[in-house]
């Protein structure tokens, strides 16, 4: 063979090594594209499938996130063996209850379950055990934990994400839209199986099961302190009546946007609301030249916007700058606050992070940043392996994350490194 034939001959054969290492695109649903189910009768099938089923089921849920008000399901993906795919519209149901109760015992797959768990949970669907793909992949040590990623990594598959975020509230729902709804269900029972003998085979199985309880049996949410402080932009501002004005404007924008069923910032975006707190406009002229303030909510609702703004400038009972916080300061300051505390902080992160290291994972899925800050700035007296342990389990900490932490972050306390 000469040499031009045998590096024909090479070059040949690299390029169908690469083609194979290509990840398969799944584009069609195994079972095709279902139908939507929108009728009582659809549901009652769709549940007696299911109930019928064996093994997991696989979960999912698409909201309108950016598009409608708060965070409610639009579509309910469910699939598990023996039962098919069923798409679910849950919009013309009191509940899907009856799905609930066709897969109660049953192990539900979900990726990123903290996502959708909230909105399923409105639909009265609340899973009796769980196993989150994502979490199981952090846990296990992959360095992309995307669905996408995690179905290409594990499965060799390439799974498109293009309307990941779409209005899901659209009806009727595209047809591409729905093959994308399934498919996003299609392979998370193969998934969790690679994810668990990854797991057992390092032996952190035990760890990712008491997460996924402790996710599924988390409290809901309770409602939020001033939650307009969340408003972005508001760190620009430095006095008490414009935040009164960013309050008002926030708590009218939120009441106007859940009556219309739209996603607040489709009305009027945060960055006017704080523009309209510093300007504090006094005409319509005025308030429509401020930055943000344009379109149909500005104009037709102008004189909504305006009596904010002028019972901000009459009121007398502002709200304080900050509002009272349990968290410790930020590190930066602990030096000259408080140096002890400083001390055990800089001894005990980086063995945290030299132990989540050994383990394959995310610091922050061995010992939540927050709960390690908290412990580092006001640890239990005394300090010993027993009383740091209850504090750790009191802040949150479930108890692999305790019989890991406990120990180091002892003899870190009791012996801190030298600044």
């Amino acid at each position: 063979m000469t040499p031009s034939n045998a590096s024909a001959v090479q070059t040949q054969e690299t390029a169908a090594t690469e083609e194979a290492r290509e990840p398969a695109p799944l584009e069609e649903p195994r079972d095709g594209v279902p139908l939507v189910v929108n009728t009582a009768s659809g549901l009652r099938r769709a549940a007696a499938a299911l109930a019928a089923g064996t093994g997991p089921a696989a979960v999912d849920a698409e909201r309108a996130s950016g598009f409608r008000y708060g965070q409610r399901a639009f579509l309910v993906q469910v699939r598990r063996e023996g039962a098919g795919t069923w798409l679910i519209d849950p919009e013309p149901f009191p509940d899907l209850a009856p799905i609930n109760d066709a897969l109660s015992g049953v192990e539900w797959i979900l990726h990123a379950s903290t996502q959708d768990l909230p909105c399923l949970a409105e639909v009265g669907m609340r899973p009796d055990r769980l196993f989150d793909t994502e979490l199981a992949a952090r846990l296990a040590g992959l360095p992309r934990v995307g669905l996408a990623a995690v179905v290409e990594s594990l499965l060799g598959l390439r799974l498109a994400k293009e309307h990941s975020a779409a209005d899901w509230s659209t009806r009727p729902l595209p047809e591409p839209w729905l093959r994308y709804a399934a498919l996003d269900v299609e392979v998370l029972a193969e998934l969790r199986t690679e994810l668990v003998r990854l797991l057992e085979d390092s032996g952190k199985l035990g760890f990712a099961e008491e997460e996924f309880e402790a996710i599924r049996t988390a409290p809901p949410a309770g409602p939020r302190t001033d939650p307009w402080r969340r408003t972005s932009g508001l760190h620009q501002l430095r006095d008490r009546r414009q935040l009164e004005a960013v309050r008002l404007l926030w708590e009218e924008r939120e009441a106007l946007a859940e009556n219309r069923d739209v996603a607040p910032g489709r009305l009027i975006p945060d960055s006017a609301l704080v523009a309209a707190a510093k300007a504090m406009p006094t005409s319509v002229p005025a308030l429509l030249k401020t930055p943000g303030f344009h379109g149909r909510a500005a104009a037709k609702e102008a004189p909504r916007w305006l009596r904010c703004l002028a019972a901000a400038r009459n009121a007398t009972d502002l709200p304080p700058l900050h509002l009272p916080s349990s968290s410790p300061p930020p590190p930066r300051v602990w030096a000259e606050k408080d140096p002890a505390a400083a001390a055990r902080l800089n001894t005990a992160k980086p063995r945290i992070a030299r132990a989540a290291e050994a383990l394959d994972m995310p610091t922050e899925n061995l010992l939540t940043p927050d709960y390690l800050r908290r412990i580092c700035w006001r640890p239990p007296a005394p300090i010993d392996p027993d009383t740091v342990a209850g504090a750790l389990a009191a802040l949150g900490a479930r108890p692999w994350q305790v019989r890991i932490a406990a120990p180091i972050l002892t003899v870190a306390f009791l012996d801190p490194d030298p600044a």
